[in-house]
């Protein structure tokens, strides 16, 4: 039977926001919520999905060989050994250019097979930005909170006027909860909310284990530990299902 599965992009304006390592511990735990999910870089040249998941070694092949007919999507991916349902399809070495048939035709292809499909692009608005807004329906916005942040991803959200209202949601990574609620920052999560015009999707606390994780190669809701990060990773990954998850009480 066929999945009809979800392609979710996760995108954001500047590198260094934390997105690959987000995208990583929210695709680990929909797969221990019992979802076949597949976290798929789409980062061409500079690929580190591999890398995040702890699968450099056992993948072969990329997305591109799916798209140009070489082999079937089925020997493309490659699942976690830690984690039944969490899958990783690779991005090419070198940049391929993809025609819009392709790109949509891979896209289905995933949805048949997959619950989830969580898109990795790179920073900025390029060729992998482009990628991933034709493939996916819905996109997640990562940023941080502070004043490059917050334009980058104002900028990224002009890009997505094409997707439907509610189709496109901000999370907000590394949110410092020792200065909540005691001192006023100079930029809030409201004033983040506003310039991208966004809703909001989830906060992901500063926690070291995150590190720890990408050190390890290990998705940071996969850690024996369940620190801040993974918690919040858990708890977005259930609103991805449609479960009414409450987000935290920061000061906003």
């Amino acid at each position: 039977m066929p999945y009809h599965g979800i392609c979710i992009g996760f995108v954001s304006g500047k590198g260094g926001a934390g997105k690959t390592a987000l995208l990583t511990g929210i695709g680990a735990a929909l797969a221990q919520l019992g979802k076949r999910t597949l976290c798929m870089d789409c980062n061409m040249n500079f690929r580190s999905l591999d890398l995040a998941l702890g699968l450099t070694e056992q993948s072969l092949m990329d997305f591109t060989d799916v798209a140009a007919g070489r082999c079937a999507l089925s020997d493309a991916v490659t699942e976690h050994p830690s984690q039944p349902g969490l899958f990783l399809l690779n991005a090419p070495a070198r940049a391929e250019s993809l025609a819009e048939t392709q790109i949509q035709a891979l896209a289905a292809d995933i949805r048949e097979q997959f619950d989830y499909c969580l898109l990795d692009a790179p920073p900025g608005l390029g060729d992998g930005f482009r990628l991933v807004t034709r493939a996916a329906e819905r996109i997640f916005v990562v940023a941080e909170l502070n004043p490059l942040a917050r334009r980058a991803a104002q900028r990224v959200a002009l890009e997505l006027e094409h997707f439907p209202p509610d189709a496109a949601r901000l999370i907000v990574n590394r949110v410092s909860v020792r200065r909540f609620p005691f001192r006023k920052p100079e930029l809030t999560i409201d004033d983040l909310m506003d310039s991208a015009g966004l809703p909001l999707m989830g906060l992901v606390p500063e926690d070291e284990a995150v590190s720890l994780a990408l050190s390890r190669g290990i998705p940071v809701t996969l850690l024996p530990q369940d620190g801040a990060a993974a918690r919040a990773c858990r708890n977005i990954a259930r609103r991805v299902t449609g479960e009414a998850v409450k987000l935290p009480r920061l000061y906003r």
